[in-house]
């Protein structure tokens, strides 16, 4: 059960990333670019170091006359170490650095190119440097640790000297019986061995290792910077991607013409340009759809006729809440594909103010609905045959398609005609005579002429353009027909991507409707629609 209830979330969030992908592209392409650009234009800089390794030389102290040796607790080398790095940071050695480099190197630039530190708990002292050269930044390391490791070296041979001046003053103020004694014996002893560590150019520090001068920058790291360039501009875009998803009032996806009307998706159309060409190529020939759009045709008739319910139907509207939603398509290929199946079908248009009908179907100039409506024609003879394809090779007839279109003129008044009792007595002898009745309505949140109309049919059938359809319209829409006696049968998915409908196609199993039926009863199990009449 949390499968179920996770997979939505997962399927929603790959549907925004696959919505916003160029936009995702775009801010990764920028970010990454501008990384890579400012790291190309920033001034390289090489870096390099040295080090230092302090020892604890308490035999030295010890000769010299100091007591205790070295402090091996935490605390004690914690201190030792803060010791070192004070020793290596102070003092002059950076006037010392600059006056040995010479090349205009002041101890400024020395101390600003400087890192010291320790490593761990050790005895060790990094010195890195880092400047515009290579060859200085190497020079700077180097210097800066041999000066001083001098510096140690003649501050311990000061203090031997001190130590030395000390021990011959405490020997010359002895007798000549005291110095053979004890007392005497060992102060000659550390006075020699003062001289001699006087003499000998050691301390308790050394260089551990010199700076080699580095073969490549140590800044901008132009990779790195790119890779994270991209990284980031992988964040950015996804987050721009759900902000604009967010304030984007397109209807998204199927799901969404599902959950904004509350009613189950009878099927998906794929977007394809063939499903808005006329009945006819250039050369006369038939047009024929591509298998993919024909079967999601066949599939919404599937969903119509096995609906629950049982209730027959026999005048079906095709609405939208806007125009371009693609209704007059759905509506002409709906028709025809049942027509297809033998059943007796007219295409009934009622968009009176901006028809296509005709055009699409390349029908004949001639009377339509206004004529019949407003002048009194008949209805039969304002009907025109299409064929649907050629007759068969054993003389079976070709299937037809009935069609009423708008008429021969546009109205002034399209909705008092549509609720006047004339088209109700179209509407009772479009019954009679034909299994299914499909009407093509104009777009019902832009004008009101239908409404009138949709509460004398059997049911009605919502068109949205995926990606397209606004869907504060189709909220409106909901509105409206929520609070009337409207008959809602669900909803249809126009302009969907092809790979995306396979998801949608029996979204609608299993939720209630009414069901197409036939004149005469219900039709056989192996026909999706009613038959045509005897």
């Amino acid at each position: 059960m949390q499968q179920d209830s996770e997979a939505p979330s997962l399927e929603r969030i790959l549907g925004v990333i696959r919505r916003r992908l160029p936009w995702i592209v775009l801010s990764v392409v920028i970010v990454a670019g501008a990384a890579y650009a400012v790291s190309k234009h920033q001034t390289k800089k090489y870096t390099t170091g040295s080090s230092l390794i302090f020892s604890e030389n308490s035999l030295n102290q010890q000769i010299a006359g100091l007591s205790g040796g070295a402090s091996t607790n935490s605390a004690g080398l914690l201190a030792q170490q803060a010791n070192n790095l004070a020793l290596v940071r102070g003092g002059d050695i950076a006037e010392k650095t600059a006056l040995a480099i010479g090349r205009g190197v002041t101890p400024g630039r020395v101390f600003g190119s400087l890192s010291i530190g320790s490593q761990g708990e050790t005895g060790i002292v990094s010195i890195s440097a880092t400047t515009t050269s290579p060859t200085l930044s190497a020079a700077i390391a180097n210097t800066y640790a041999d000066q001083f490791v001098k510096e140690r070296q003649q501050a311990d041979r000061l203090y031997f000297k001190s130590a030395l001046a000390l021990v011959h003053k405490q020997l010359a103020a002895l007798s000549p019986q005291q110095r053979i004694g004890p007392d005497g014996l060992q102060l000659q002893n550390r006075a020699q061995a003062l001289t001699l560590l006087t003499g000998l150019s050691h301390g308790d520090v050394q260089v551990a290792q010199q700076a080699y001068v580095p073969s490549s920058p140590s800044s901008p790291r132009t990779t790195r910077n790119t890779g994270l360039g991209l990284f980031l501009g992988l964040l950015i875009g996804v987050a721009l991607a759900f902000i604009f998803d967010r304030l984007d009032r397109r209807v998204k996806g199927p799901e969404d013409l599902e959950t904004i009307y509350g009613l189950p998706l009878l099927g998906v159309v794929p977007e394809n340009a063939a499903l808005a060409r006329s009945v006819r190529d250039k050369k006369g020939r038939r047009s024929v759809l591509p298998p993919a759009e024909a079967e999601a045709f066949s599939l919404i008739a599937a969903h119509l006729r096995f609906l629950d319910g049982g209730r027959e139907l026999r005048t079906i509207a095709i609405g939208s809440a806007d125009p371009g939603d693609g209704k007059t398509t759905v509506a002409r290929h709906l028709a025809e594909a049942i027509a297809r199946l033998g059943s007796r079908v007219l295409l009934l248009e009622v968009d009176l103010r901006n028809p296509t009908v005709a055009r699409h179907l390349d029908l004949q100039p001639g009377p339509g609905l206004s004529d019949v409506l407003s002048s009194g024609v008949a209805m039969s003879p304002a009907v025109q045959h299409v064929l649907l394809g050629d007759a068969s090779a054993d003389g079976a007839h070709a299937r037809m398609l009935d069609v009423l279109a708008a008429g021969s003129f546009l109205p002034p008044n399209p909705a008092e005609l549509l609720a006047s009792q004339t088209m109700e007595a179209v509407l009772e002898q479009a019954r009679s005579e034909y299994d299914l009745v499909v009407i093509d309505t104009p777009p019902l949140t832009t004008v009101s002429d239908a409404f009138p109309l949709l509460t004398k049919i059997d049911g009605v059938v919502i068109v949205g353009w995926v990606a397209r359809s606004r869907r504060d319209a189709a909220e409106r829409l909901h509105q409206v027909l929520a609070g009337s006696a409207v008959p809602l049968l669900g909803v249809v998915a126009n302009g969907a991507k092809l790979g995306r409908s396979s998801s949608y196609t029996y979204a609608s199993e299993g939720k209630p409707s009414p069901a197409v039926g036939s004149v005469n009863g219900a039709a056989p199990s192996g026909d999706l629609v009613p038959t045509a009449k005897a």
